[in-house]
């Protein structure tokens, strides 16, 4: 086992906790009017969390591409992606709940490249070049029409 100052392990707690925040939020919402102004604004903080959860998850799978500290032994690092995987499922399917297609489908969306690849990318860009990066990326792979003012 791996020790408790481990920042994966830490990282993981902490999305854990934010996921049974949102399970506790869903058993809450049973409590809400079926509509109305409070429960959308339940049912948006149910999304912004789970949108944050889905963040946590990418950052813990960063994690494990490149540990701080001694190695991890193959059968721990199994261990957490194991972890990371269970907990993503769970995410997903709050997600599907909420009608948020686009947490389950991002890779699908924007493209396999992975939180690694896109960090390695952006290493050493000031603001400017991240947004030259953005420009370049939505141009070249999102929009192959031009949008004319008629």
């Amino acid at each position: 086992m791996a020790a408790s100052s481990d920042p994966w392990i830490k990282e993981y707690n902490e999305a854990v906790k934010i996921a049974d925040d949102i399970n506790g939020m869903i058993s809450e919402r049973i409590s809400l009017p079926a509509s109305g102004p409070e429960t959308q604004r339940h049912a948006s903080a149910i999304r912004r969390k789970i949108t944050i959860l889905g963040t946590r998850l990418d950052g813990l799978h960063s994690l494990m591409s490149r540990p701080t500290g001694k190695p991890l032994t193959e059968k721990e690092m199994n261990r957490r992606k194991d972890m990371v995987a269970n907990l993503r499922s769970k995410a997903n399917q709050m997600a599907s709940a909420f009608n948020m297609s686009n947490f389950a489908n991002r890779d699908s969306l924007l493209g396999p490249e992975t939180k690694a690849d896109a960090m390695s990318r952006t290493v050493g860009s000031d603001n400017s070049g991240l947004v030259g990066l953005q420009r370049q990326i939505m141009k070249g792979k999102y929009f192959s029409f031009k949008w004319h003012p008629w």
